[in-house]
């Protein structure tokens, strides 16, 4: 069995399942029916939905007891029925979980129109059932009112001592004005809850109001957090559903970024979803969080080499601080001709650029390896490369591998990266492996940079890798942010490359959070927008990517595409120009908007750097 829920939300995020009663639904039970009593009369079907969201890869599973109170069985004339149907739910969601997931019952919630005692009876009987089946869990689940959700709460954890409780309501029921974040903590705290949710509510909403409910929760409460699907949006006059299983995967990050410690599903959400939501997470949490070995240990490990200096490893690493560097990131072929890739690189090599960035399969698609088009870029040019190296395709074994093999072809230069989570819809089979996140593979690197394998054993020599680092200033949780930061420094970063910035004072506030942390070359992120789209797509669908509402409303006025497109290389020549009047910022990380070099070269003259 796995460690008890409290224990386990200490340490990782929890991921929940989906919602149960659409999922029914679409096997064909019409809503006349009474879906608790499907655990009893159809057992296969509600097993099947289990494992559905357990191939999902969800830690929790619900079991299919929402209404299964006296109550609301008694309409269907099932009052005696109340034990057999809740016990035989936990037991299906039991059997799906196994030894290492969890088990969780549902207690919905009971009209208030019936009086208080029979509600208490009917909330105390359903809750004893569930605990007494062995739910791991009693969710409270997705109240439409605080005060009923406070009776219920009591009453079930009279009726079930020693039972975990999660106390939880929809996002619209809740009175939203100013502090209700911290008003609502505040008061479920009083009761004596340990977990906190919002269950039901659009993805969106519920993700920007994570940040202030989770600092109200501080050490009091564990929040879980459960968006359904939402309705339907208004987009350039076209009507969308935003449910996409990306759009509420990038969703649920942002809630976990910003300090959840359960996320899920609730009405509609599928295990499509779940499955993209646990890829997103497991690049957040991978396996082995925590660096691989101390920095101590390999400068005492027997057979430890010293490493050399910085600026003898290679040309870039030379350069790293002596001057303003650019560094402009190339577009991998899509397909099996690189030329396109090589003639921007000359390029860029003629114009001035000190280096240039290939990624590892960026946005998880499948292209050519990054240490294939730099050895061809330095066969045609001089212009010194930056390999990619990212966590989430291979795992420590073969991570070792490819970086032996890049020294001995004499690429010098990474930026060691966790990345990003593989996508639904290109390569919905593909398995994120996140054996390492990028601290452990930093430190990992700077083991063979100390004549060491990952193992700490003798290579009989020693890599010479300039090692770069990701960040990003306008993380949603920079708290989080800041820590992994310094992270990644105390591993042996060299040098660090932000995430795009279009906030000067946001990236000045990133920069003061980091000076306590041994300074290295920080190399701002610039990406000029291409369009409002394309402006409003990147903040709502790319990880890690926050374009502040200012940027986004003048990309917005700009009234034609010529205009917008000149409008984004404003905005980055602006940034630019801000931020390299900061002493800590020694270059530029340059995205061409949609593989247009020319256009960076516009950016470096209204920045005052050509």
């Amino acid at each position: 069995m796995p460690e008890p829920i409290l224990t386990a939300l200490q340490d990782r995020v929890i991921l929940a399942d989906g919602g149960m009663s659409m999922q029914i639904y679409q096997q064909g039970f019409f809503v006349n029916r009474c879906y608790d009593q499907l655990n009893v009369i159809s057992p296969e079907v509600i097993a099947g939905i289990h494992q559905s969201f357990v191939k999902a890869g969800a830690d929790l599973l619900t079991a299919n007891t929402f209404g299964a109170n006296r109550i609301m069985l008694n309409g269907f004339g099932l009052v005696d029925k109340v034990d057999e149907i809740n016990r035989r739910g936990v037991e299906l969601a039991r059997e799906a979980a196994g030894d290492d997931l969890y088990a969780a019952g549902s207690i919905g919630p009971i009209s208030q129109s019936i009086d208080d005692a029979q509600r208490s009876d009917a909330y105390a009987e359903h809750a004893a059932a569930l605990h007494n089946a062995g739910a791991d869990l009693l969710v409270l689940d997705t109240f439409l009112s605080l005060d009923e959700l406070e009776f219920a709460y009591k009453t079930v954890c009279s009726a079930a001592p020693g039972a975990v409780v999660l106390p939880s309501v929809h996002l619209d029921s809740i009175y939203k004005e100013d502090g209700w974040q911290a008003a609502v903590v505040k008061r479920a705290a009083g009761w004596g809850a340990k977990l906190f949710g919002i269950h039901g509510g659009d993805a969106q909403e519920i993700a920007e109001a994570s940040s202030t409910l989770t600092a109200a929760a501080a050490k009091q409460l564990k929040i879980s957090l459960m968006p359904s699907i939402g309705g339907c949006r208004e987009i350039e006059g076209r009507m969308l559903y935003l449910a996409s299983p990306e759009y509420m995967a990038e969703y649920l990050r942002r809630c976990v970024q910003r300090g959840a410690g359960m996320i899920g599903g609730n009405a509609g959400v599928n295990a499509a979803m779940i499955k993209e939501s646990a890829s997103f997470l497991r690049s957040i949490q991978p396996r082995q969080r925590s660096v691989v070995v101390e920095a101590k240990e390999i400068e005492t490990a027997d057979e430890s080499m010293a490493p050399l200096s910085v600026e003898d490893r290679s040309p870039f690493g030379a350069l790293l601080g002596k001057k303003f560097a650019v560094s402009v990131e190339i577009d991998l072929p899509k397909g099996l001709d690189p030329q396109k890739s090589i003639d921007g690189a000359k390029f860029l090599y003629e114009n001035g650029i000190d280096a240039i960035n290939i990624a590892d399969g960026p946005r998880a698609s499948g292209r050519m390896a990054p240490a294939a088009l730099a050895q061809l870029v330095r066969e045609e040019c001089g212009i010194e490369p930056i390999v990619h190296v990212c966590c989430r395709d291979r795992n420590l074994l073969a991570l070792q591998m490819d970086l032996i093999s890049d020294h001995t072809l004499g690429l010098r230069n990474l930026m060691l990266i966790t990345g990003d989570p593989p996508k639904m819809g290109i390569y919905p089979d593909a398995t994120a492996v996140f054996d390492l996140d990028a601290i452990g593979l930093i430190q990992g690197v700077n083991l063979l940079n100390h004549g060491l394998d990952f193992a700490k054993r003798p290579l009989k020599g020693q890599t010479q890798f300039v090692l770069g680092m990701g960040c990003n200033p306008g993380a949603a949780d920079l708290d989080i942010e800041v820590e992994r930061y310094k992270g990644k420094v105390d591993a042996g970063a060299d040098f660090a490359f932000s995430q795009p910035v279009y906030d000067p004072e946001l990236l000045r506030a990133f920069l003061k959070r980091i000076e306590h942390v041994r300074p290295i070359p920080f190399f701002v992120g610039i990406l000029p927008l291409a369009s409002y789209k394309n402006a409003e797509f990147l903040h709502t669908q790319v990880p890690g990517m926050q374009i502040p509402d200012p940027i986004r409303e003048r990309m917005r006025k700009a009234s034609t595409k010529e205009e917008q497109r000149a409008e984004g290389i404003n905005i980055a020549a602006e940034a630019l120009g801000e931020a390299k009047n900061y002493s800590q910022i020694k270059g530029a990380y340059v995205f061409p908007p949609f593989g247009r070099y020319a256009a960076i070269l516009d950016v470096l003259e209204k920045a005052g750097l050509r």
